[in-house]
């Protein structure tokens, strides 16, 4: 009689498609975000300099402050398999939120702000009171992002991943609630209703994936017998840290990017339209980048390497050409210009940035392949090598801009991303070709024992 291995099929890519659809249309759903804030923004009073203020400190230093939690999601994907793993995981994503939190509101709250703001970041003064305000208001985000994100890695773990666009939906559907609300009104700063609808969307989707989480861990934790081999703290963090200081360091780029832009010509239309031109891009780059917890997931089961190579090309493909046929028709404008609100002189600025970055989403796909197989292998250092190479490579570009001052701060911002994403993507090839070797080769000698195992039956 035949184990059950030898009787396995390969992973159809239809199998892909079913993981990966939910958590695309989750990161759709978030990428949505920025533009919806933006455009409402860009009606309210004094649009620039609240856009400014949003796109150039607000969002920056938030992600930086939640960078160390990011990860939560790969590593509860990959390590959330048993009752004891999950409480570990549970305990330091408490802790380290509670750290975070505390962090977010020294920043926010006290004199250090004006240090990060001014010297560090070297903002122009007109966006440094509303940006503080903004940051006041976002004190929930860091912990609301790691409960949920943490949770949503066991949903996903356990093929629940429509949940996880389900809660996304949510959090979009709040965010537009307070965004119209704000617009109704029409005095409130446009700084205030953004980050408002930012903190109450996070909120409400943190509570919506941990309602329905529970029956996942009740069913499929909770009764399990103790593992042979308990997840360590050690191996948790051997893990894990990699991962965290990728997202550290890729997230460092953000006010970095923010202050080499404060520096360069058009300081304040470059801040202005990079949260609208970001959204956008990241729109496109989000299909990719939610391929990464599908191969975490999907690459445990034999038969799988060839196919996610497959879908791989597809996506790539795929979102590189619908960018290109935004970028290249009236589309871009009407994106810009009529739905975004954005005057004719930062509309032009923003399709240019456009086609800069067009090659910015077929990057994603296959960063995404690159880390899943590594993180495959668990060994993690490879992705924090990559990171290394992308955050080099742009802040020396972002410096050569700022000394050069020749060119708009957002061409040069863009240009720098592009170029340092591409390095960053040939180190993760790099760095994967002995994990993928190995994952191959099982994939071949499962062929090989199912072909024979088909013939003598």
């Amino acid at each position: 009689m035949n184990s059950p291995s030898t009787k396995t099929k390969p992973v159809p890519l239809q199998r892909i498609f079913h993981v990966w659809w939910p958590l695309a249309a989750s990161w759709l759903l978030m990428g949505a975000e920025l533009p919806a804030l933006s455009a409402v923004v860009a009606r309210l009073a004094e649009p620039q300099i609240n856009l400014a203020a949003y796109g150039g400190i607000v969002f920056p230093l938030a992600l930086i402050i939640e960078s160390p939690i990011i990860m939560l999601l790969a590593a509860s994907t990959a390590l959330s398999k048993n009752w004891d793993s999950y409480k570990k995981i549970y305990r330091f994503m408490m802790v380290t939120s509670a750290a975070l939190t505390a962090l977010h509101i020294l920043i926010a709250f006290t004199p250090l702000y004006y240090f990060v703001a001014e010297k560090l970041i070297g903002a122009p003064s007109e966006i440094i009171e509303p940006a503080r305000i903004g940051l006041m208001i976002m004190t929930p985000w860091t912990w609301s992002i790691a409960y949920r994100r943490f949770n949503q890695g066991v949903l996903i773990r356990f093929d629940r991943s429509k949940a996880v666009g389900v809660g996304t939906a949510i959090r979009l559907i709040t965010d537009i609630l307070v965004l119209i609300t704000g617009y109704i009104i029409g005095t409130i700063p446009g700084i205030v209703v953004a980050t408002s609808a930012v903190a109450a969307g996070v909120i409400s989707e943190a509570a919506y994936i941990g309602y329905v989480v529970r029956p996942v861990v009740r069913e499929k934790l909770q009764p399990g017998s103790p593992p042979k081999e308990p997840l360590t703290l050690r191996a948790f963090l051997d893990f894990y840290i990699p991962l965290a200081l990728t997202s550290l360091l890729i997230l460092l780029v953000q006010p970095i990017g923010s202050a080499a832009l404060s520096r360069m010509p058009q300081a304040l239309a470059s801040l202005a339209v990079w949260p609208v031109l970001s959204g956008l891009v990241f729109m496109f780059r989000s299909l990719g980048v939610a391929y990464n917890e599908v191969v975490v997931a999907v690459l445990d089961e034999p038969l799988s390497s060839q196919n996610l190579r497959r879908f791989s090309i597809i996506l790539s493909t795929s979102t590189t050409i619908i960018m290109l046929i935004i970028t290249a028709t009236p589309l871009s404008g009407f994106w810009f210009g009529t739905l975004s609100g954005l005057p004719p002189e930062l509309t032009a600025i923003a399709i240019l940035g456009m086609w800069i970055g067009l090659l910015m989403p077929g990057l994603s796909v296959w960063q995404s392949w690159y880390q899943g197989v590594i993180m495959h292998s668990r060994r993690t250092r490879g992705i924090t090598e990559a990171v290394v190479v992308f955050l080099v490579t742009c802040t020396a570009l972002l410096w050569a801009g700022v000394v050069w001052s020749g060119a708009t701060g957002l061409y040069v911002g863009m240009t720098a991303f592009v170029i340092a994403s591409a390095a960053q993507t040939g180190w993760l090839w790099f760095r994967s070709r002995s994990a993928l070797d190995h994952v191959t080769r099982r994939d071949e000698e499962a062929t090989t024992l199912r072909l024979a195992n088909s013939s003598m039956d």
